[in-house]
């Protein structure tokens, strides 16, 4: 099953009619009408609504809505509303309440506080997604099913030890197996009885925090059960929704580089992939683009949805920025030049008291259509109506590919040495930004997916390396394609057990290198490095490298190991495989990373204008689409390296001709 079909993109986003009188919603819909929203999601939040207490229900304020939705020809993905316990279930039944690391039952309140191995929780939301979806199955309003919520977080109670216990057996058989795996000899930790085995917690392994464990092995694997307990409770509700409604697509809303979740283990059960794209304050674009990259990569490349972005602000933060006039438009132009089939927002209309009072909405407390918010908002509502349709479906030819690996993100950052310092999604962005920057499109992929599409394959700081992943990227090269690979790349087995080999392990041969020492030094040390006549600076982790067949590309400049590789090349088969050994600062990856596109061709030809953004699509029908944006505000003046029809002016622009982009200016070029 795929994403719903729909004549255009979706436009719209979270609303909660039922925080307002009958007048209000009526000034609602005759503003969505006048800013062309179409696609409404309700429901999110509206548990104790519908069931104020065990066993009752009331339906009345969902019926309207979903009544209204229809009768002024507006579709609505409907929430299971799930997320945020009742208070009554949170009194009658506090095994649903979490308890959070330090060995705390939380009591009611907030939201995301449940149990995820809670049977009376699971009963009590599968009951009600069955509810649902039995009463609204054939409703006219009715376009897909959003079930929960940003799932996240973990739980560490009595109940999730006893799954825990019962996610090693499924895993490991034997309790060898599982001694073996997080080699428990260390520390006189050799388990004898499954009951032995407690969650890793501030009261178990860890000081310090989650990211200090005397265990890697074990509080790895919570990762991966508590990954695995919250997709049973997806999975939970959406058999429930299955048992009344067999067609319409299930989704539930993901959050980019999320470090909690692997959504990769999600992705076969998803209908189809849809995210909640809010950006750190003052992020490059590219960090955006790197989250829709990553959700387009976990359905094979198939259009997500973008469920939510603020049309104005966030109120999360301590510090809350303004989108300055055009960046809306430029960050939803952004999200369907890398796959986004839907553009919604959180919040349609402001709430009017609790934590999100202050947070953006297409519509204010005042309720007026003369904001600049508002005008935005309707402009680009106009603007999707009449061209949007032309990228429904269309996928992203990409050459090259970006390994991301939630198993690595965890092992690198639990790690005790060689430094903390390191993270693994600022290290995974300075790669993508070099190639997204260099013009090329980039597929994020899993480290199970098919790499015979890619010319170039960027593998950086995966710390784990698993399965026959070394075999294909050696395949990779031999066909005449460029491997890149960082320091702190395949350290480790799945287990997080260092390999018995030369560093580093399993890619060794594949690099040409062999790595007996390295360097650790704090965030303020820098190392010149150079790259030829180019020179840079690099940090935190300086590996010390001994060419076995590989090649100097770049060395460090001083300490000990002063002359010795820093980046190394090895020819293989009729391809290369690159080696970082080391923390570049941004222009020394630019640097390495166009050098290995450029010989496939991959460098865009508006690689000269930083702050233009290209990406591709290719329509069902053939179509290619190239997407232009500045992120700039200033103008950028262009010339034409194709003739193109821009699908949002009409205009036709012949190859050679200059050009200019507006500030924060989008352009949507049909190829011809």
């Amino acid at each position: 099953m795929t994403a719903p079909r729909t004549p255009k993109i979706p436009y719209g986003g979270d609303y909660n009619p039922e925080q307002w009188p009958e007048h209000v919603r009526d000034d609602d819909h005759r503003l969505f009408t006048e800013a062309g929203i179409d696609t409404l999601t309700v429901g999110v939040f509206s548990w104790s609504l519908i069931q104020p207490g065990p066993g009752t229900h009331d339906f009345t304020a969902l019926d309207r809505t979903l009544d209204r939705a229809a009768a002024e020809d507006r579709r609505v993905c409907l929430a299971t509303g799930t997320a945020a316990l009742p208070p009554w279930l949170a009194r009658h039944h506090p095994e649903v309440n979490r308890t959070d690391f330090e060995g705390r039952r939380h009591r009611y309140g907030q939201r995301h506080d449940f149990c995820p191995s809670s049977a009376e929780y699971k009963r009590a939301a599968t009951a009600l997604a069955g509810r649902l979806a039995e009463r609204y199955a054939d409703h006219p309003a009715l376009l897909a099913w959003h079930v929960n919520n940003e799932y996240g977080g973990a739980c560490y109670c009595d109940l999730c030890a006893d799954a825990f216990r019962t996610w090693l057996r499924e895993r490991y058989t034997t309790l060898d197996a599982l001694n073996d795996a997080w080699w428990t000899t260390f520390w006189s930790h050799r388990y004898t009885d499954w009951d032995q085995i407690e969650p890793p917690s501030a009261l178990t392994e860890h000081w310090r925090g989650p990211d200090h464990t005397a265990f890697q092995g074990i509080t790895l694997d919570y990762h991966r059960f508590t990954t695995d307990a919250l997709l049973g409770c997806f999975l939970a509700e959406k058999e429930a929704i299955r048992a009344h409604d067999p067609d319409t697509p299930v989704t539930t809303n993901m959050m980019g580089p999320y470090r909690p979740l692997d959504y990769h283990r999600w992705a076969p059960h998803l209908d189809f992939a849809s995210w909640d794209n809010y950006p750190p304050p003052d992020a490059p674009p590219t960090r955006a683009a790197l989250g829709h990259d990553l959700i387009r990569g976990l359905r094979d490349g198939a259009p997500f949805w973008l469920m939510e972005q603020t049309p104005s602000t966030t109120a999360c933060r301590d510090v809350n920025p303004l989108r300055r006039p055009g960046e809306l438009r430029l960050a939803t132009w952004q999200a369907i030049a890398h796959g986004a089939d839907a553009a919604l927002y959180f919040q349609l209309r402001a709430s009017r008291g609790a934590c999100e009072k202050y947070h953006g909405a297409v519509i204010g407390h005042a309720g007026r259509a003369d904001t600049r918010v508002f005008r935005e908002v309707a402009a680009l509502g106009r603007e999707l109506a009449g061209t949007g349709a032309a990228t429904l479906g269309a996928r992203t030819p990409a050459r090259t590919a970006l390994l991301f690996d939630w198993d690595s993100w965890w092992a690198l950052e639990i790690s005790d040495g060689p430094s903390r310092a390191v993270r693994y999604p600022d290290v995974v962005h300075a790669y993508y930004r070099a190639a997204r920057e260099a013009g090329a499109d980039v597929d994020v992929v899993p480290v199970t997916a098919d790499l015979t599409p890619y010319d170039v394959v960027l593998v950086p700081v995966l710390h784990l390396v698993k399965g026959d992943l070394a075999d294909r990227l050696t395949g990779v090269a031999r066909r005449g394609g460029s491997v890149l690979a960082t320091f702190l790349t395949a350290r480790c087995d799945e287990h997080d057990r260092a390999f018995l080999t030369d560093v580093p392990g399993p890619l060794a041969p594949l690099m040409g290198i062999r790595i007996d020492e390295w360097d650790s030094r704090p965030p303020d040390v820098v190392q010149p490095v150079g790259l030829g006549e180019f020179r840079t600076t690099a940090r935190h982790v300086f590996e010390i490298v001994l060419p076995r067949g590989a090649e100097p590309v770049g060395t460090y400049g001083a300490d000990f190991y002063a002359g010795t590789p820093a980046v190394t090349r090895h020819r293989v088969g009729a391809g290369e495989a690159w080696y970082v050994a080391t923390a570049l600062d941004q222009p020394g990856v630019d640097h390495v990373v166009r050098r290995v596109l450029a010989r496939h061709g991959l460098v865009g030809p508006y690689a000269d204008h930083p702050a233009v953004e290209t990406a591709t699509r290719v329509a069902p029908d053939g179509t290619r689409l190239l997407f232009l944006l500045n992120h700039a505000p200033e103008p950028a003046r262009l010339t034409a390296h194709f003739t193109a029809e821009d699908l949002l002016t009409g205009e036709r622009t012949d190859r050679g001709e200059p050009f200019a982009l507006g500030p924060h200016g989008v352009a949507v070029l049909r190829l011809q």
